[in-house]
């Protein structure tokens, strides 16, 4: 039994139930100091207090008051005194939407994630041509005179490299596992008596599909996270992190794992190592005919060099992106499998919002982000950069809509279809409504009422979506533009003048002009700015990157928001809904941000706090930090705008110095 299905059974005030259920999922944790035992003990004392259980209640808090994590310590230090006061009632729990009968029916993708085959297919085709032909131009460089042994040579080359990435990488991964994260690989036997649903279907899947069962993997890390590796179906590595059986119930865990053996039955992982390393070739093309294009000897083969660097990383940016999007189809098909199989489409949906929410609590609780989280993110079900909207929502949910209302930004706002460019999963919102058509060919009703949020969405006011959009694409780019528009007017005045400032000039003018534009844009006024709180910003489906939202919090530090980075200056502060990434900037640059970092973040955390800033949405919600006030009475600025204004402002002067100067001469 799952600590969750405790957690879930409290929230619905059905005290009792989640005492048993806590009890038991105590029980059967050896560990004592695991976060999830710790965690299900501060529940339980909470349930005793729900039931009138007052000195099972103190019993409970005095082990937890002598207990070495110093956060749980602290915690039950403050709960002692109010263990004679009645508890809150939480709010209620999402109930489950119903599952199919069977499993194993067909459902339609109806256009979801377009054709595998052909994505896979298209996109291999064309990187294998990319790192041919640059190993072909990079040989020929090389050995002009003899271009048939060139060509063998390339196609040697290309070969080697690819076999040979092909069939290590599991190992070199197998490696990494045990190093980084400890991986545990388990018998089949262990996951059952953690999930036994999960047992049935891999056994099931497996025999369906001639297949030998994954060697399987857990990590003893709280954050829910789940991944695939290998080079063929038959010797393919499954990996879970222990968080996946704390915050998920037996039918979620069990769509989790038939999503990730999707992903071995179609060969995900193959032609995904396959994919990334031909991108990597080309990487490594360019800078082998960057270093011949430096050096010395003749000027035609280092012409010819650095024409083959320039088009290695066209072929880098563009090979990127293909991989991006054939990483977002196989997510989608790996849904759709794990929705067949199982005949549970909604315990997937479920199960992605508890994983965000899964991440958001286990973030709330550690003063820096999971290296296993951030370690994996382009491995796993899903990418923790999402995590904070879902799993806010998920947090305080009363009902379906309250979720569904985040999931506005992803399926309607263009901003999404512009960050998921950049992104190796789909939107959780696109995800949850591809989930939700397999359920309604099944004759299930939705999680999530994702009709009613479409309905919603249709209804959002479309001149305020795209109205904007496509001046805040060029926007976004504002400095680069004014840089380029800057040498071109350059050039043709240079070349009637023949005066060389305003080459070097008008470009930074330009440049300088557009880092203040863009910086009128993204820093508004806040000088009345309303008081918020995280979800109904996360909620605002015309939220953008560009445009910040003046927004003001109260809420709690809780950590530092750079990942595995000791002397991070951005926070994590957590309100009454949710939390949300403070981004601040030093009036003194990189050296400051450091010293902030390393001599008072430490102790900001832990305070109650006041911030002003602007909010902005990507794929990841963030505030770009104004000023932050302390109860203690301490005050930080942060100067993101100042900045912007320096950088530009400075530009504009150095480039007007720079034409006059070179005009007067």
């Amino acid at each position: 039994m799952s600590l969750q299905s405790g957690l879930d059974a409290f929230k619905q005030g059905r005290y009792q139930e989640a005492i048993e259920l806590l009890e038991e999922f105590s029980r059967n944790n050896f560990d004592e100091t695991s976060p999830g035992y710790l965690n299900a003990q501060m529940w339980l004392l909470k349930a005793y207090q729900a039931t009138g259980k007052i000195e099972k209640a103190c019993d409970l808090c005095q082990r937890l008051i002598n207990s070495d994590n110093p956060e749980v310590r602290t915690w039950a230090e403050k709960a002692y005194p109010t263990l004679h006061q009645p508890a809150k009632t939480p709010s209620r729990k999402i109930e489950k939407s119903e599952r199919a009968a069977t499993a194993g029916v067909q459902l339609a993708m109806k256009g979801v994630g377009g054709s595998l085959a052909l994505a896979s297919g298209v996109t291999l085709t064309l990187l294998f041509g990319m790192v041919f032909v640059l190993g072909l131009a990079l040989v020929f460089i090389v050995n002009s005179d003899a271009p048939i042994n060139g060509l063998a040579i390339a196609l040697v080359i290309t070969l080697i490299f690819n076999l040979a990435a092909f069939f290590l990488s599991p190992f070199l991964m197998d490696l990494t596992q045990s190093w980084l994260y400890h991986t545990r690989w388990v018998d089949i036997t262990e996951v059952e008596n953690l999930s036994p649903e999960t047992a049935r279907v891999i056994r099931r899947v497996c025999q369906q599909k001639k297949l030998k069962i994954p060697r399987l993997g857990i990590i003893d890390d709280e954050n829910p996270t789940a991944f695939t590796y290998g080079s063929l179906p038959n010797s393919a590595r499954l990996v879970v992190s222990h968080g996946l059986f704390t915050y998920l119930d037996d039918d979620e865990i069990a769509t989790v794992y038939a999503h990730e053996l999707g992903h071995i039955v179609h060969w995900d992982f193959a032609v995904m190592t396959v994919a990334s390393t031909l991108v990597q070739i080309c990487y490594l093309i360019y800078i082998t005919a960057r270093s011949l294009g430096r050096g010395g000897g003749d000027s035609k083969i280092k012409d010819a060099a650095q024409a083959a660097a320039l088009a290695a990383y066209v072929f880098y940016i563009v090979g990127t992106y293909l991989v991006l999007y054939l990483s977002r189809t196989r997510e989608y098909f790996a849904d759709h499998f794990a929705a067949e199989t199982t005949g549970n489409p909604n315990g997937l949906s479920r199960a992605l919002v508890k994983i965000a929410y899964g991440i958001l609590e286990e973030g709330s609780r550690a003063k820096e982000p999971s290296r296993l989280i951030e370690g994996t993110r382009a491995l796993g079900i899903y990418d923790p950069k999402a995590a904070a909207s879902t799993g806010t929502a998920y947090r305080i949910a009363s009902d379906t809509q309250k979720i569904g209302r985040v999931f506005l930004w992803d399926m309607f706002n263009p901003w999404a279809w512009w960050m998921e460019l950049n992104s190796t999963h789909p939107l959780t919102g696109k995800r949850v409504r591809a989930l939700s058509t397999y359920a309604e060919q099944l004759g299930l009703a939705t999680e999530f009422d994702m009709g009613r949020v479409i309905g919603e969405g249709k209804t959002l006011n479309k001149s305020k979506l795209y109205g904007s959009f496509f001046l805040d694409v060029i926007l976004y780019g504002a400095e680069t533009i004014g840089f380029v528009a800057g040498l071109i007017i350059g050039a043709i005045l240079w070349s009637s003048s023949q005066n060389p400032g305003l080459m070097l000039g008008l470009p930074l003018i330009g440049l300088g002009v557009g880092v203040v534009i863009k910086a009128f844009i993204m820093f508004p006024s806040y000088s009345q700015v309303p008081e918020t709180d995280v979800l109904t910003l996360m909620s605002d489906p015309y939220a953008s990157p560009l445009r910040g939202r003046p927004a003001k919090l109260q809420g709690t530090l809780i950590g530092r928001g750079d990942s595995g980075y000791k002397f991070g200056s951005d926070l994590k502060i957590q309100d009454r809904s949710g939390m949300l990434y403070l981004h601040y900037a030093s009036r003194f640059g990189p050296i400051g941000n450091f010293l902030f970092g390393m001599k008072r973040v430490e102790s900001l955390i832990g305070e109650s706090v006041g911030a002003v800033g602007w909010f902005r949405r990507g794929v990841a919600p963030w505030m770009d930090l104004s000023q932050l006030n302390s109860e203690s009475g301490t005050l930080v600025n942060s100067y993101h705008r100042f900045w912007s204004f320096v950088l530009g402002g400075g530009s504009i002067i150095l480039g007007v110095v720079i034409t006059l100067f070179m005009t007067g001469k």
